[in-house]
């Protein structure tokens, strides 16, 4: 039986950030945390690329150009989407995790998905705390785990 791990082995890794401004005081605590957790683990500061749109449903948009453009051996999705007294929520939801997933599936590159969807903006800034309870940092290094896990895969395949 062979088995396949990644690890956290960043060095030379090109990753882009995409980013919601929406919400921004949640999104730039997630942009945070998915720095520090790029650099962390060796992906140098000029090897990341983070792209800003206006909300979240633009996320998937500009998350697959970064994986259709070659350039980047991740993309991580960062976001947040509080529900309110419509069902935008669950459109904008549904929508963006699919499309998040979908662009991974298609270009065959890890496409970490960091995009909380919360009831309340106190869970959503509770989710992007400081250090290793913060989802950005999270989609970060899930990101550079899967970087890392699909060379080996590839390599021995």
């Amino acid at each position: 039986m062979r088995e396949f791990a990644g690890g956290l082995a960043g060095a030379g890794c090109r990753v882009a950030v995409v980013v919601s401004r929406f919400n921004r005081s949640v999104t730039e605590s997630l942009l945070d945390g998915a720095v520090e957790g790029l650099t962390a683990n060796g992906v140098a500061d000029d090897a990341v690329d983070v792209l800003r749109v206006p909300g979240a449903f633009e996320i998937t948009v500009a998350a697959e150009a970064c994986a259709a453009s070659g350039r980047y051996a991740a993309v991580v999705c960062l976001g947040a989407v509080v529900r309110g007294e419509t069902p935008h929520f669950e459109f904008i939801s549904r929508e963006v995790s699919r499309g998040v997933g979908d662009v991974a599936c298609r270009h065959r590159i890890p496409v970490a998905f960091g995009v909380l969807t919360t009831d309340t903006m106190e869970q959503a800034l509770a989710r992007a705390g400081s250090g290793h309870g913060n989802k950005g940092y999270e989609a970060a290094v899930t990101a550079l785990e899967m970087v890392d896990l699909l060379r080996r895969f590839r390599a021995a395949t």
